[in-house]
């Protein structure tokens, strides 16, 4: 007789079904406490913040910044650089520290890239970042879509520098290659974690995996694609985990790398195991570099946008007050 089948739960905390407990180990964070200080930051309200806000609200357009709850939002808007979320906002995979919303998406607009680009134009952005859920359902997994944004940028907002933070598409070379076709001044994918924390951070992904279509990126853009990945901490990494995947990273053509610590959304995502001090973040950060990163950004506060005009020349200056500091 067969035994009955065991009930595989699909929540973020407990992938699979699995004691994710058992690989973060049993002294983890609890959800409400007194985060550290380092970790505070105003809130958000300038006036190009609030601009951008009514501006992105009005065009119906999702930014990551908002579907993530990014602590940076208020002082990346300001600085005159934003993160657009294409292909909807819920995703076919389900990251067990992403806010995103998960589930089956439903269509596609046309209209997205040019809405995308009239926004970035108006808004006089020079640094605009283009990520995606990921598209699994799509027959070349959304790649078609970052094509029509990167070129509707080129149209409609020519000054402004395009980076692309694009999902892995499962491994296959064919739409990454549409994608690189269009030369973005930046390809960026993130591997997230290091490779032992995949089965419970990242579920359906693989580290060797996308390590190769970062590798692919350079091979096909050559000098004209700047090459970029991020690092989270917090999971129960090491040092030395995280160097090791630095040098792995470097050894698939990686240029630019940023490293920050994760913060749980909510309880329905994984625990956080320990705050990095920002002392340590320093110390990854100098790893890096030995390791021959051009640019490297490496904080508590530091997400995969971060400051991303800083990590490629830009062909003019930023606007408002937190650009001009920075210049």
């Amino acid at each position: 007789m067969t035994p009955p089948r065991a009930h595989q739960t699909r929540s973020r905390a407990n992938p699979g079904g699995m004691d994710v407990l058992r690989v973060l180990g049993s002294d983890v964070r609890p959800l409400r406490e007194r985060k550290p200080q380092w970790l505070k930051v105003p809130a958000p309200g300038g006036s190009r913040y609030r601009a951008l806000h009514r501006l992105i609200e009005d065009q119906s357009l999702h930014t990551v910044c908002q579907e993530a709850a990014c602590p940076n939002v208020g002082e990346c808007w300001e600085r005159g650089t934003a993160t657009f979320m294409i292909l909807g906002d819920t995703c076919t995979r389900r990251c067990g520290f992403c806010n995103v919303k998960t589930g089956r998406p439903t269509w596609n607009d046309p209209l997205e890239p040019a809405r995308v680009a009239r926004s970035v134009a108006r808004m006089g952005l020079r640094h605009a970042v283009i990520t995606s859920v990921d598209r699994d359902d799509l027959p070349d997994y959304g790649a078609s879509a970052f094509v029509g944004v990167i070129r509707q940028l080129r149209r409609q907002a020519p000054d402004c520098q395009v980076e692309v933070l694009t999902p892995d598409f499962r491994g296959a070379e064919m739409p990454l290659a549409k994608v690189i076709a269009e030369r973005p001044d930046v390809f960026n994918h993130n591997v997230e974690v290091v490779p032992r924390l995949y089965p419970v951070a990242r579920r359906g992904s693989d580290f060797l995996r996308s390590c190769r279509v970062l590798r692919n990126a350079k091979e096909m853009g050559g000098d004209d694609v700047v090459t970029k990945s991020g690092v989270m901490v917090g999971l129960g990494e090491t040092h030395d985990e995280l160097v090791a995947a630095f040098a792995v990273l470097r050894d698939h053509g990686v240029q630019v790398l940023t490293v920050g610590q994760y913060l749980r959304p909510t309880e329905r995502h994984l625990p956080v195991v320990r705050y990095w001090h920002p002392d340590e973040f320093a110390g990854l950060a100098r790893a890096a570099r030995e390791l021959g990163f051009q640019s490297v950004a490496a904080g508590p506060l530091v997400r995969s946008s971060y400051h991303a005009d800083e990590h490629v020349p830009q062909p003019r200056a930023g606007t408002g007050p937190l650009a001009s500091a920075a210049s």
